[in-house]
């Protein structure tokens, strides 16, 4: 077991490491991952839904959201169509220059 110390999301990103190959490209899809996630999860929640109801709207196993909802899975564009049109959301996706991307919150 490592005694080093635990280092905060922004030291790794300011962090050499950071910079090599795939890790950031890896962060990003992991982050994009989680944020939907967790989207998904605060609206079920706000709607007072289980996991099963929402499978049952979105026509999809409640298995099939739980693992959706712990990062367990990559689901594809039709799967989050139906998970956000059961959830009264709007699924948007758009590619963006990074020039147009918004600012990195973390840099403040």
């Amino acid at each position: 077991m490592s005694t080093s110390p635990r280092r905060t999301l922004s030291e790794l990103k300011s962090s050499e490491r950071f910079d090599r190959p795939g890790v950031r490209e890896a962060y990003e899809l992991t982050r994009l991952r989680f944020e939907l996630a967790e989207t998904v999860r605060l609206r079920r929640e706000q709607l007072g839904w289980s996991q099963a109801e929402l499978g049952r709207r979105a026509g999809m196993p409640q298995s099939s959201i739980a693992r959706f909802e712990h990062g367990g899975t990559e689901p594809t564009l039709p799967t989050l169509e139906r998970i956000a049109e059961a959830l009264g959301l709007v699924l948007r996706v758009r590619m963006e220059t990074p020039t147009e991307q918004e600012p990195d919150s973390s840099a403040a």
